[in-house]
């Protein structure tokens, strides 16, 4: 799952593949701004831990689960 978070007030975003589910994140992230939490953490494939404060989100975008081809299409 490829996941892009958009930071308010910056031109970059935090780009990342996860091992969780788009309704794994959405709950996360539906969570946090529910409880009013700070930030939110994610995993990605190897292990690393993102935490993302809640208040800096200007986006946030869930890629499809599907594998990308290698090679070309004819």
């Amino acid at each position: 799952m490829d996941i892009r978070i958009g930071i308010a007030n910056s031109p970059r975003e935090i780009n990342f593949e996860s091992s969780q589910t788009a309704q794994e994140v959405e709950q996360v992230v539906a969570t946090a701004l529910e409880k009013g939490d700070t930030f939110i953490r994610l995993l990605d494939n190897k292990g690393k831990l993102y935490i993302v404060p809640v208040v800096s989100f200007a986006y946030i975008e869930v890629g499809s689960e599907s594998t990308r081809r290698v090679g070309f299409v004819a």
